[in-house]
């Protein structure tokens, strides 16, 4: 029975206590360049007491990128400025980590605060790519459905971004196959309808996903924990389920996996989900029952809905997204003996 403050182990790496900083876009980049306003940003919830903090989605190649305004990890001029925030992160005594990303057909879309709409070519926007030409929106142009040959590169990507992570100084990767996103979109027989080796039954739904993790594995250091996120459900009948997460989940452990950060959602745009307090907390209890770790998400908002589900085992680690957004020293408040900064100490 873990407590909030209790530490958690995973390979070499120590997290000082069980709350993570979720991955939260910023939408702030240039060309992929991380700046100011992420070091900033990361920074602030380091100082804040939290024990992991996980950068946002960050794209294995231009073309991955949700928003032009995503992160990007696709080429070595990238590496100086997330060095900078990592060295901070640990200087806090928290450990840094980052989220992988190919957005799929999700990608070239523009900004939240400016729509969010998909952009065109002519104003900025890009091609896309998906296992399938199913656009996420009717209303949007169909993605190209990729070949074999772009897939190996998709692989070889991954595996470039997680060399470039290890240089930037990040202590843990996430691999992001969740909320409809490239990855996730193999996994879904509703945006997957390929009848080669990459679609149709469960092996080869989830072979692009093992075969980034065997590629990421040969350069990730084996001393250093390695994350996949998965949407458990897509909340549509005839779509990914929770029990293919479970299964998949159950390889993946055997795999090399040290923790899956259990979400949903994000594939379909029809999708009725049920928002609420903890809702996506029993997705953790049931993948955390094959034994493997698991992290919880999703509107978890309260040191009492934390102290229930670590207690009661539904989670090893509780991932908080817009709470570390409304409130960044969080752990300060909530964690008994948190360990303040001695700039802040005045305030105690």
């Amino acid at each position: 029975m873990a407590k909030i403050h209790d530490p958690l182990t995973l390979k070499s790496i120590t997290i000082k206590n069980r709350i993570g900083m979720s991955p939260m876009c910023q939408y702030s980049s240039t060309d992929g360049f991380a700046n100011d306003w992420h070091f900033v940003h990361y920074g602030t919830r380091a100082v804040g007491g939290a024990g992991l903090i996980m950068v946002e989605a960050t794209a294995v190649s231009p073309e991955g990128r949700i928003t032009p305004y995503d992160l990007g990890l696709w080429n070595d001029e990238q590496i100086a400025e997330f060095k900078r925030i990592t060295a901070f992160i640990h200087n806090q005594g928290a450990v840094s980590g980052i989220q992988i990303a190919h957005a799929g057909r999700k990608a070239s879309h523009d900004a939240p605060s400016n729509g969010g709409k998909q952009l065109s070519i002519s104003n900025g926007g890009w091609e896309t790519i998906a296992p399938s030409a199913i656009p996420f929106d009717p209303l949007e142009i169909a993605p190209n459905e990729i070949n074999k040959t772009d897939l190996n590169a998709i692989v070889e990507k991954f595996k470039n971004c997680a060399v470039r992570a290890k240089k930037a100084g990040f202590k843990v990767l996430e691999i992001h196959a969740a909320h409809g996103y490239l990855i996730h979109e193999f996994l879904s027989p509703l945006s997957n309808k390929r009848t080669d080796e990459y679609g149709g039954c469960f092996q080869n739904r989830t072979r692009l996903l093992l075969e980034i993790i065997e590629a990421v594995k040969l350069i990730w250091p084996v001393e250093y924990p390695l994350f996949v996120r998965l949407s458990a459900t897509d909340w549509t009948h005839g779509g990914w389920n929770l029990e293919e997460s479970v299964e998949l989940s159950r390889i993946l452990h055997e795999n090399g996996i040290d923790l899956i950060d259990c979400s949903s959602g994000g594939n379909i745009a029809t999708a009725k989900i049920p928002v609420g307090p903890g809702f996506q907390v029993p997705f953790s209890v049931a993948i955390k029952k094959i034994g493997i770790l698991t992290s919880a998400v999703g509107m978890i908002t309260t040191k009492e809905q934390i102290t229930e589900i670590l207690e009661e085992e539904k989670a090893d680690m509780v991932f908080l997204a817009r709470e570390l957004l409304r409130n960044p020293y969080f752990a300060f408040n909530k964690i008994e003996n948190v360990e303040w900064p001695e700039q802040y100490l005045r305030a105690k």
